[in-house]
């Protein structure tokens, strides 16, 4: 068994930001119904990889639970109705997403009854009962993704692929300002999070490093209240491979690579994943859902969202069913406190703007940000002031990758790491000529994205070419031998010449007697000679 630490190590960069997170952390949990509601829009692709295919049709009545759109693909997941009721519509409607369009959803029409499917999932709850590959199962049937913004489908997450692992990191870190809904899960869920861990130990218990496999949950210090639950939660549970560990407040220690860091002193090489060496983690809310799916046999149909700012009058943590408008969200916490505030989707560094309120809950909704509008200071020209470096918690060249993105030099945003970048907002916010680095980032990865799919489709089209070339030269060659090989056999005689002599002389013969027997035969005269 691994020695569990509390040694800590120091990342690179991050900022001390003003929290902003007591103003909804208050009151309890509030839990929202979508009996009532006129209808929920459920995306079809909720997790990053590929759709689901649709097994409803318009008209269809539907159970809560029910899936809705079957996994298609390795890399796919089925989505499940969050209430009971009937299919009224699939079309493309506004989803929250960085690209503000539209895209595929089901809409349902809630029957205000709420009743669970009969051929819900089995409940497991004698699980170390199972094998590792029956719980994947389960948690890729649940439609289970990473709750902490990633939304990467959890079970390809718990395959080991030959890789031993020695440490399972839970994330609690929670480090963007206002954002509180793990925080709060973790105060009134820690029993559902420990058993998920449980789970999770299980699943790669087969395959873990010789010395033993131990799991930490970091949680900033800033969140004492989850700490103390967290923590009396595991003494009951006498699990010795679990411990809790409180790190620094500093933003942004809740990066994957980051808290890894902080609590195991490793770094994740650029362009691998944790599991390379040995590491895997997990958001609280993904091992939570985790234990819902596995022991209780629930899809992932709901999720805890956070609504503040300043915007809001009563910010909370809410219970939403996945498809709930966010409309809904925002009278249950009071309303508005001024007329068209901005939304943002998720924390006011790495969140994403709303067009508007009637855009849906969706898996990735861990908070809706409600503020003022406030128009950016326009961007001045880069003053090479180095605070953008400084910041960096990737230990990244913003300067340089920004001077890349704007000229399009995109072999040299590749070479300066550009896919290192977590988008954490880090650089942008302590730049005091106020360019808007990230959205340089974002933009110069997607055209990075575009030019390796370009340079794909062309390296396929020139191998498919040159094998065309190749089976017509092939083919080419094959017909001139054959020809060649005619030619040859029709100059050369069929057999030797004094065989041929000789087969001539009989056959001359055979035609000979032919012909004398044929022939009449000569009169013989009755005179005699004188």
């Amino acid at each position: 068994m691994s020695t569990l630490t509390n040694k800590l190590w120091r990342n690179h960069g991050g900022l001390h930001l003003p929290e902003h997170k007591t103003i909804s952390t208050q009151q309890p949990v509030q839990c929202l119904s979508a009996a009532n509601l006129p209808e929920l829009v459920i995306p079809l692709l909720q997790h990053a990889r590929f759709y689901p295919e649709p097994v409803v049709k318009v008209g269809n009545n539907v159970y809560k639970g029910q899936a809705l759109a079957k996994a298609k693909g390795y890399s796919s997941l089925p989505i499940h109705a969050s209430t009971s009721g009937q299919i009224i519509a699939i079309e493309p409607r506004p989803i929250p997403h960085l690209s503000g369009l539209n895209d595929t959803c089901i809409i349902l029409k809630p029957d205000g009854l709420d009743t669970w499917t009969p051929e819900r999932l089995e409940p497991l709850a004698n699980y170390t009962d199972y094998t590792a590959e029956r719980l994947r199962q389960r948690i890729c049937g649940a439609g289970i993704v990473g709750l902490g913004g990633a939304v990467f489908p959890a079970a390809l997450k718990l395959e080991t692929q030959g890789t031993a692992l020695h440490t399972l990191i839970i994330n609690g870190a929670e480090c963007e300002p206002y954002i509180t809904c793990d925080d709060m899960l973790m105060r009134e869920k820690a029993q559902e999070i420990i058993a998920g861990i449980q789970i999770i130990l299980h699943i790669f218990h087969e395959h873990t490093d010789p010395k033993g496999l131990h799991c930490l949950i970091g949680i900033e210090d800033n969140k004492p209240e989850a700490l103390q639950a967290m923590q009396q939660t595991l003494a009951h549970s006498q699990d010795s491979r679990i411990q809790v560990v409180a790190i620094p407040t500093i933003y942004p220690s809740g990066g994957e690579k980051q808290l890894i860091h902080i609590l195991t002193g490793r770094e994740v090489p650029s362009g691998q994943r944790p599991l390379n060496v040995g590491i895997l983690c997990h958001n609280v809310a993904t091992t939570r859902a985790i234990y819902r799916a596995v022991v209780l046999g629930e899809p992932l149909i709901s999720r805890y969202v956070t609504i503040t700012g300043s915007g809001i009058k009563a910010p909370q943590n809410v219970e939403v069913p996945l498809g709930m408008p966010i409309k809904h969200l925002i009278a249950a916490a009071g309303g508005y406190t001024q007329h068209q505030p901005a939304l943002v989707m998720g924390g006011p560094m790495m969140g994403i703007n709303l067009a508007n309120d009637t855009l849906p809950v969706v898996k990735a909704t861990n908070c809706i940000l409600v503020e003022a509008a406030i128009q950016p200071p326009p961007a001045l020209p880069c003053i090479r002031c180095g605070k953008c470096a400084d910041v960096c918690p990737v230990s990244l060249l913003p300067q340089q990758l920004y001077w890349h993105a704007r000229a399009r030099h995109l072999d040299a945003l590749e070479h300066h790491h550009l896919f290192d970048c977590i988008e954490c907002g880090c650089c942008s916010y302590v730049c005091p000529s106020h360019i808007p680095l990230v959205d340089y980032y974002r933009f110069a990865k997607g055209e990075v994205l575009k030019q390796r799919e370009t340079q794909e489709k062309a390296e396929l089209a020139r191998a498919r070419h040159e094998f065309r070339q190749e089976r017509l030269e092939r083919l080419k060659r094959e017909k001139a031998e054959k020809l060649a090989q005619h030619k040859k056999a029709s100059q050369e005689p069929t057999a030797p010449s004094s065989e041929v002599d000789s087969k001539k002389v009989a056959i001359q013969a055979a035609l000979d007697r032919v012909k004398a027997k044929k022939s009449p035969a000569p009169s013989v005269s009755e005179d005699k000679p004188a």
